[in-house]
């Protein structure tokens, strides 16, 4: 009788949605080039006072350093690379990160460096390198991520999933006046064609894919500014956070 009573109390694992998973840390925000990623987190991370994370920036690094090296963008020689590499991300906003010591904040913004990035951040042992640093950097502490793929792939169980996008002339646009505002000389035609190929290969690549998370929030920015994008964000944020008990 007592074994009866016992079992009974016993209930099994309900399917489906069943029992929640724990909630990273995480504000993770993707979106394609020029979507506003990297200005939206910064300025969400210093408003709520959490530590911003960019981590295309991170990609962009190892793509001008293995540049600079001249290292094949080929997994055996970039597994050699990155086996003595030294990467500190600092987040700051005129100190984002080092590699060996050496401060990269201004050169990994140069436009040619982007297309490195989306090539040195097609090969797994790149991708797998970086995860480590990146969900290292959460520990312990709120933080506001971006990328192509933190909420698919670096924090599957993020607490809040954004999943920014505009159109691709206003992303180019935006770019563009990026650049020219850094004295860089180049035409509206490059920048946006550049925009379209980097789309095409991040969206179809094998490994990590860009796309939204099942759960991600999609904010359209085509036709918001800094303020009206910013106050959207923390919105998002806001109900999320109330949702799941973070703070």
């Amino acid at each position: 009788m007592e074994e009866k009573k016992s079992k009974d109390l016993i209930h099994p694992r309900p399917k489906g949605r069943g029992f929640l998973k724990k909630k990273d840390k995480v504000i993770a925000i993707d979106g394609p080039a020029g979507s506003g990623k990297s200005t939206m987190a910064r300025a969400l991370a210093k408003e709520l006072n959490y530590l911003y994370v960019d981590t295309g920036a991170m990609y962009r690094a190892i793509g001008l350093i293995a540049k600079q090296r001249k290292i094949p963008f080929e997994e055996p020689f970039l597994e050699k690379l990155l086996s003595t590499l030294d990467l500190k991300y600092l987040g700051e906003a005129d100190r984002l990160l080092t590699i060996d010591g050496d401060d990269l904040t201004l050169s990994i913004r140069e436009h040619f460096v982007s297309e490195l990035a989306s090539e040195i951040s097609k090969h797994k042992v790149v991708r797998d390198f970086l995860l480590k640093i990146q969900r290292d950097l959460s520990r312990d502490r709120i933080i506001v991520m971006e990328g192509r793929d933190i909420g698919t792939v670096v924090f599957p169980h993020a607490f809040c999933k954004i999943f920014l996008t505009a159109s691709e002339d206003i992303r180019a646009k935006r770019r563009h006046l990026e650049l020219s505002e850094k004295g860089h000389d180049i035409a509206f035609q490059k920048v946006l064609g550049d925009v379209k190929t980097r789309d095409e290969r991040d969206q179809n690549r094998a490994l990590a894919p860009l796309k939204p998370a099942d759960d991600a929030v999609l904010l359209d920015t085509s036709s918001l500014d800094l303020k009206g994008a910013l106050l959207a964000l923390k919105k998002i944020v806001a109900e999320k956070s109330s949702l799941h008990g973070i703070k």
